[in-house]
């Protein structure tokens, strides 16, 4: 699987981006998807996740209220809105591919990870 992200951009707090995640291949709708970032000087960290068929998504306690993750298998795409964004929010984003059924919140459960966007957040 080959992801792509993108979506990312600069905005003002209180402002809103949506992130998309392109994966190639035909087997999409049997990976769970997460988003994580990596913010200057920090590790990497999970952000959200959602099943396979779209049915369960978890939350960093961080964005939660504030982010939706969300994913359409038809167009082999997963989706993160993200609202309300704060300066800390800003990070370079990943979206991750994991071969399996429960949603994972450590980075080395993904098998395959995208290039990444940058999200950048002025007070």
């Amino acid at each position: 699987v080959q992801l792509q992200a993108s979506g990312g951009g600069s905005v003002q707090a209180g402002g809103s981006l949506r992130l998309s995640c392109l994966a190639s291949g035909r087997t999409f709708s049997s990976y769970v998807m997460g988003w994580f970032r990596r913010a200057p000087g920090k590790e990497r960290e999970f952000v959200s996740g959602i099943s396979s068929g779209g049915f369960r998504t978890t939350y960093a306690d961080s964005v939660k209220g504030r982010f939706a993750i969300s994913r359409d298998n038809a167009k082999n795409t997963v989706y993160l809105q993200m609202n309300s964004l704060k300066p800390e929010d800003t990070a370079v984003y990943y979206c991750a591919a994991r071969d399996g059924i429960t949603i994972e919140y450590a980075r080395d459960s993904y098998d395959y990870w995208g290039q990444g966007t940058q999200v950048t957040v002025s007070s």
